[in-house]
């Protein structure tokens, strides 16, 4: 099992201009930890979510979503405090564009008195997006990765929000202190060029593998991805061609399809990931640009429902 950490909330969506000055919205259940979770449990995957959800409307929609999902939510914390909204705007290529709501909101209230003992079905654990950076959970997360990094398998999408906190010095901070500890990393080229502006990505994976890493996996969007392996080299995978509505979730996709590819090949543990050959490195990053097209093709963060691994 995977146990996903970090928020739930809901994207807010222009879905048409009403009459007169009425704007029409539409609130699409989000947050890439949620996604992930979601898209592990689609894929086949065992997963669950570990976090804050508010006891107001709103979250209990999203536990009752993720229990119908098949994710496990009893790592879950109910807060008496509002659930994140983010406001989204699709740009004219497909890329969405964020405003949140979510100063004090439950999502960002996990504290350390909250973690509790990990038993043995969780063999790998994920971390991403605000949730490294938002007090206190941000706090709690790496209490957490320090105390589990030796023994489950620690994955890792930084998946940068300028608008939730701007200070870049701080996001590199939290980001780096992740990715030493972590044994896959995922990350977009558009990330690492808000993070080290002026620096080759190619060299950034590089100098993460001598930590702990055994992966590292760079999205550039319409160019693909490219995987750097600590023991075999790197391997490249040409984006798959679709129409593009937008790319809301797609990210968040093609993590879920690493996890849940190495979920399938019993993969699951630092020890294990070090064993992975080059034949299992080019299909999963095959699988996981694939599963990631397909979000592309659909509104919103649609992930592929029970998306088969080959």
């Amino acid at each position: 099992m995977n146990l996903v950490c970090g928020e739930a909330l809901f994207d807010v969506f222009t879905a048409s201009a009403g009459r007169g000055s009425r704007l029409d919205l539409e609130a699409v259940p989000g947050g890439s930890p949620f996604n992930v979770a979601v898209g592990l449990a689609r894929m086949g995957a065992r997963a669950a979510l570990l976090g804050g959800l508010s006891s107001d409307h709103f979250g209990q929609h999203l536990r009752q979503l993720l229990q119908d999902e098949g994710v496990a939510t009893d790592h879950l914390v109910t807060f008496e405090a509002p659930t994140t909204l983010a406001m989204v705007a699709v740009g004219a290529a497909g890329s969405p564009v964020y405003s949140f709501r979510g100063a004090g909101c439950a999502d960002r209230l996990l504290d350390a008195q909250h973690l509790r003992p990990l038993d043995d079905a969780i063999g790998g654990i994920h971390f991403g997006s605000y949730s490294l950076i938002t007090a206190p959970i941000a706090d709690t997360l790496l209490t957490l990765l320090h105390r589990e990094c030796t023994q489950r398998l620690i994955s890792l999408d930084p998946n940068i929000r300028l608008n939730v906190d701007p200070d870049l010095e701080r996001w590199r901070e939290r980001v780096e202190a992740f990715a030493k500890h972590a044994h896959l990393i995922k990350v977009s080229d558009e990330d690492l060029a808000l993070l080290y502006p002026g620096t080759a990505p190619e060299a950034i994976a590089q100098g993460w593998l001598e930590h702990q890493a055994e992966l590292v996996v760079l999205t550039r969007g319409g160019e693909g991805a490219q995987l750097f392996s600590r023991r075999h080299g790197q391997f490249q995978a040409e984006a798959q061609a679709v129409q593009v509505r937008d790319t809301v979730g797609a990210g968040d996709t093609f993590q879920a399809a690493l996890l849940a590819y190495l979920a399938e090949q019993g993969l699951v543990s630092p020890q294990a990931l070090a064993s992975v050959t080059a034949e299992q490195l080019q299909a999963m990053l095959a699988f996981a640009t694939k599963a990631a097209a397909i979000t592309c093709s659909r509104r919103g963060p649609e992930l592929p429902y029970r998306y088969e691994i080959a």
